[in-house]
């Protein structure tokens, strides 16, 4: 674990301090919700994902709005290096699913699902409540990624209003992921 902290910083990805409510080594909370993916609707679950290889995690606040989209577009174009190496990618908000079926065929070009949680009962599981409302009072996720390894537990988390380094930094936790554990890598997302 700390080979792949060092990794990271040496690497210069995290630029600035990032803290998420989970932390290295926290047992993920387990979860299905509805998600969508290319407009169909499906249930997610992370104890089933986990069986296939990492988990990448990340939350954000709202649908369709500028740097909602901008980071589903990034996920997007990497999703298939994501799949190579291994893992699972699921985006979650609060919005609902009929918003989620849009999105994921609009934003996330049919390539990965995201997850609804208009309750907020899994953002609030995984400390990812953003802790100022939005400007109309709304309650949202802050923009919080994970990596979650097939043991069930953290190896990554960063936090980061801005969309840029969530792609890159989960990705390269992924990959070394993969590299230590070739075998356990078995996801054909």
């Amino acid at each position: 674990m700390k080979r792949l902290v060092s990794a990271i910083l040496i690497a210069g990805l995290c630029t600035t301090p990032a803290f998420a409510g989970l932390k290295p080594g926290d047992l993920a909370p387990d979860f299905t919700a509805q998600a969508a993916v290319g407009g169909k609707d499906f249930t997610f679950s992370l104890g089933e994902a986990l069986k296939r290889g990492p988990v990448v995690l990340y939350f954000y606040p709202k649908s369709f709005t500028r740097g909602c989209t901008i980071e589903a577009h990034d996920f997007a174009e990497a999703a298939e290096n994501f799949a190579a190496a291994g893992a699972t990618l699921i985006g979650m908000s609060k919005d609902t699913i009929d918003t989620q079926r849009k999105f994921s065929t609009e934003e996330c070009r049919d390539k990965f699902p995201v997850a609804a949680d208009p309750d907020l009962s899994v953002i609030r599981a995984y400390d990812a409540v953003r802790i100022a409302p939005t400007a109309s009072g709304d309650i949202v996720s802050d923009r919080i990624s994970y990596v979650i390894a097939p043991d069930g537990k953290v190896i990554y988390s960063y936090t980061d209003s801005a969309p840029d380094k969530h792609i890159e930094n989960t990705l390269a936790i992924v990959r070394e992921w993969h590299d230590q554990h070739p075998k356990q890598s078995t996801n054909s997302q």
